[in-house]
């Protein structure tokens, strides 16, 4: 199976003002890339830092504002450092003149919550070395490394890096195959791709261009139709599909078309599965079945894009479900990492989207609240063909693959 990085892994830089977090990031990337003050708060909001760290490769560096900003500004300015974790493979605690209080056990605590793995850089220790006695606390009581480190003269760079390394989660590093465990060598993979209002001119949207790749990287044949030359070329396709992947918005016209007994999926399943939280999507897609009056329906798009007349999230699956259901439904929509409009508990079903623009972490860290709360999650595709009454065979691929119940 071909390998490749699904995406930069991102660590996030913590802690108080004026500890030199800006300043450690200039450290790893070997070059000014971030703005340092002596002014504390220089840092207002989490700014990511595209890099190439020695030893680890191209990585996003997440700087935050300090974990001890004041005021009522200063308090937003932390909700947003602390709403970054969500997005997070990695943190890195960042502590001066061996100062560890409430803040920073706080913090600590939002890491383990978030399940965030981290590292404590005792930063400025030119200035004031680290107590063996606090390193020794830290380590011990949290299990986590404790470094001494001097960004301004990182002699001990290398270490720095290493711990890093030691630290990072594998899955900041996924090398699963999008659809590599669905098709064998030589295999010819249908992709039908209808070029909408949605469809940015002159190019295929991201999921396709993405399947293309994978599929090449199989070492298997791609063939790219529309819905409307489809039926023509299936009658004549010679060797039949091992697997046919669709847009969502013509499942039904697929299901139709192509013969049951050839696999079928979509664009957003494959990227459920790929970056999303698969099981529970499995869990909650059933749940449609279950709304009722008045229940409010959450959509998560993870970029903002123009919205035409007949959006995907916005306007065609508030219609299908609303239909499907007979009920009267109440429909959110958030993009980006945008703040909920409401509480999470006032939702009946959150609908994430593909998220071809977001990593996994990025996806489960922002589906967390929801699924905490107990609130049921599903995905774009998912619950496309469950409206479409075509479920069981749009998830079956993958579902049989993970080896889990998808009815």
């Amino acid at each position: 199976m071909a390998k490749g990085r699904e995406s930069k892994p991102h660590i996030g830089i913590f802690g108080r003002r004026n500890t030199g977090k800006s300043s450690l990031i200039n450290a790893l990337a070997g070059q000014d890339i971030a703005i340092v003050s002596e002014v504390p708060g220089t840092t207002t909001d989490p700014v990511r830092k595209s890099l190439e760290i020695p030893g680890i490769g191209p990585a996003i560096l997440v700087d935050t504002a300090g974990i001890d900003d004041t005021g009522e500004l200063g308090q937003k300015r932390v909700a947003r450092s602390l709403s970054a974790l969500k997005t997070v493979d990695l943190a890195i605690l960042v502590i001066t003149a061996n100062r560890f209080e409430a803040e920073e056990e706080n913090l600590i605590g939002v890491f383990n919550e978030q399940k965030v793995p981290f590292v404590v850089f005792h930063n400025k220790s030119d200035v004031l070395p680290l107590d063996q006695v606090l390193r020794n606390e830290i380590a011990s009581g949290y299990g986590v490394r404790v470094l001494s480190f001097c960004a301004l003269k990182p002699d001990n760079l290398e270490e720095a890096v290493g711990a890093l390394q030691q630290a990072m989660p594998e899955t900041a590093y996924r090398s699963v195959s999008l659809l590599g465990e669905l098709i064998s060598h030589g295999d010819l993979v249908l992709l039908i791709t209808p070029i909408d209002s949605e469809a940015p001119e002159g190019r295929l949207i991201l999921p396709q261009v993405q399947a293309i790749r994978d599929i090449l990287d199989n070492d298997c044949i791609a063939v790219v139709v529309k819905e409307k030359e489809m039926d023509a070329l299936i009658r004549v396709l010679n060797p039949r599909p091992a697997l046919v992947v669709t847009d969502s918005q013509v499942f039904l016209r697929a299901d139709a078309s192509i013969p049951g007994d050839i696999p079928l999926t979509s664009f957003s399943i494959m990227l459920a599965r790929y970056k999303g939280d698969f099981e529970n999507y499995l869990r909650g897609t059933p749940k449609i079945a279950e709304l009722k009056d008045g229940d409010r329906v959450l959509l998560l798009e993870s970029c903002t894009h123009h919205v035409a007349c007949d959006d995907i999230g916005r306007v065609k699956i508030p219609r299908w479900m609303s239909n499907h259901t007979g009920k009267k439904l109440e429909f959110d929509v958030v993009a980006g990492q945008d703040k909920l409009p409401r509480h999470i508990g006032d939702y009946s079903l959150v609908v994430q989207c593909g998220g071809c623009m977001f990593t996994r972490r990025q996806i489960t860290g922002r589906l967390k609240e929801a699924i905490d709360a107990g609130v049921p999650v599903t995905n774009y595709g998912m619950a496309i063909a469950w409206l479409h009454g075509i479920y069981p065979r749009a998830v079956a691929p993958f579902a049989k693959t993970e080896g889990v119940d998808y009815l």
